[in-house]
């Protein structure tokens, strides 16, 4: 938690530098997931969680084709369903949580995944992570900053923030980051996190950022 304004300063300077360095090694950063409706990108979000894209991508290939509607979300067979996103992991919540967001998104919103925070957050299996990826995606509303595993653990080892909870480094990082920032930050992120500084054990003086 930024706590002084010297300490919020301090903050918004190393933010400065740490985005414009982003921004020279990966210029090209994009949403990582495919999809051909809003639907599709939520749930695409949803079966993210604790999954890489590539896998969801492999995994969407075919459930996208088998399934085409919201109505075919609707009336899913939930047996049926876990065996096709498997392999995503956490199967049957994931599960629940698709079909259960799909009758909603029907019966409440009119067949249309809602574009606002408050109405979005209603959806099973949303978080602000998710709510943040498909409002920015699908409609351009930026309320927030999406903090995923790589968010977590770059904002914390380039000193953006010292929290360990997702919604408390999203604030730390709203605080710092100018908001027509926001959306993108997330995918630089991302990208220098598989490119430059992955998870697994390495020499973090030669990441590009790290200075």
């Amino acid at each position: 938690m930024i706590k002084t304004r010297k300490q919020l300063n301090e903050r918004k300077e190393k933010a400065r530098k740490v985005l414009r360095s982003l921004k020279r090694l990966i210029p090209n950063a994009e949403m990582a997931l495919r999809y051909a409706n809003n639907w599709e990108l939520l749930v695409s979000v949803i079966l993210s969680a604790q999954c890489t894209d590539k896998k969801v991508n492999e995994v969407t290939q075919k459930l996208f084709k088998k399934y085409k509607t919201l109505d075919d979300y609707v009336n899913a067979d939930s047996k049926e369903f876990e065996k096709n996103i498997y392999s995503t992991g956490f199967y049957r919540n994931k599960t629940k949580n698709i079909l259960a967001s799909a009758k909603i998104v029907k019966e409440t919103f009119g067949g249309k995944v809602p574009n606002t925070m408050e109405e979005i957050l209603t959806l099973p299996g949303v978080s602000r992570k998710t709510a943040n990826v498909v409002l920015g995606n699908a409609y351009g509303v930026v309320e927030g900053i999406a903090v995923d595993t790589h968010v977590i653990r770059l904002s914390r080892l380039l000193g953006l923030s010292n929290e360990k909870d997702p919604k408390k480094i999203e604030q730390d990082l709203m605080l710092i980051l100018p908001k027509k920032e926001w959306f993108m930050f997330t995918y630089y992120m991302i990208e220098y996190g598989r490119k430059y500084c992955p998870a697994r054990r390495h020499d973090h003086a030669k990441c590009p950022v790290r200075h």
